[in-house]
């Protein structure tokens, strides 16, 4: 599989080696040191699944300590994945990025730590996996608003349906006050 750098510091476009013929196709979709050989995290002891109509929209989330980097794949349908940079020391704080992860592009986008992500459904429904680096603890979830201006996330669907969590969660200026 391919690494390729994006504009945000630590994320990477996972493009892998598609071998296809009369049958099918075949590609490895994780190799643990391929992502070590690159500086990156390789071990991932949690993996979810969603499964989300068109036009939902999860996110954004993070786990605040010690955090997860996560690695986001598509396997039914098409979505529009998003992380946002949330490294106060980083050039590329409060800046969001957002790719088109489908079934048929086979691409993954690794999410290093200190990035909310989310993402929202562009087919009639989507199943995503993601991988984790470590395990989800409720003490320590995070979100920030979806909609929030200041962030300016295109989600790409017209009526985003949304969990009451993420209609709750604070906006840009609340999470970046001083005393947060």
């Amino acid at each position: 599989m391919r690494l390729i750098p994006l504009p945000l510091n630590g994320l990477y476009l996972l493009e892998p080696r598609v071998f296809q013929d009369a049958r099918g196709w075949f590609f490895e979709s994780f190799r643990s040191d391929v992502l070590r050989g690159a500086g990156l995290v390789g071990d991932f002891p949690q993996d979810n699944h969603s499964r989300s109509v068109k036009g939902t929209v999860r996110g954004l989330h993070y786990q605040s300590a010690p955090g997860q980097v996560k690695l986001v794949r598509c396997t039914i349908g098409a979505i529009w994945d998003v992380a946002v940079d949330i490294r106060r020391d980083s050039p590329t704080f409060g800046k969001w990025y957002g790719v088109e992860l489908t079934s048929e592009n086979r691409c993954q986008l690794y999410i290093p730590l200190g990035f909310a992500h989310g993402f929202s459904v562009l087919s009639d429904h989507a199943e995503v996996q993601y991988k984790c680096s470590a395990f989800y603890n409720a003490a320590t979830e995070c979100g920030l608003r979806w909609n929030d201006p200041t962030i300016g996330v295109d989600w790409k669907v017209d009526s985003p349906i949304l969990s009451e969590r993420d209609q709750s969660t604070p906006t840009w200026a609340e999470w970046n006050a001083p005393n947060h």
